[in-house]
């Protein structure tokens, strides 16, 4: 009897402290800025804030809503929760007052859509990343 509840307390214990992966945000590499406030960030995501400052058009690149990648981004980076962030996309797109990011299947191509587009920005975990992209920080 007590090794079962050995067994549930070790079993607790691991799913408590295994690592969460960090997101990072991502940018096509000519990018020139090289990190965004909060507030600029959660705009961009928001599609409020639609040009750089350097006037090239922001194209936002995201996860599937229910993807784990993005709901820890969203929660982390962003400060809220995915569902917010799909309220704000559906209430431009229905009111044609704006459109909704470009949704993609996997970090992949993730990867390669932001690399390959001017003025793309998304998100990936940290170990996902290569020298195709450039990595943003984040300022409060």
């Amino acid at each position: 009897m007590p090794w079962k509840y050995i067994r549930v307390v070790i079993t607790l214990l691991l799913l408590v402290s295994s690592p969460v992966q960090a997101q990072t945000l991502i940018a096509h590499p000519e990018q020139e800025q090289s990190q965004l406030s909060r507030t600029s960030l959660r705009a961009m995501f928001a599609m409020r804030l639609t040009q750089w400052p350097d006037g090239t058009p922001v194209r936002v690149f995201v996860l599937k809503d229910n993807d784990p990648i993005h709901i820890q981004f969203c929660k982390s980076v962003l400060g809220m929760f995915p569902y917010q962030l799909r309220k704000i996309w559906d209430r431009q797109v229905f009111s044609g007052t704006g459109i909704e990011p470009t949704v993609l299947d996997s970090e992949q191509e993730m990867l390669s859509r932001v690399a390959k587009t001017k003025g793309a920005i998304g998100y990936l975990e940290n170990n996902s990343i290569d020298d195709s992209v450039k990595q943003l920080r984040t300022t409060l």
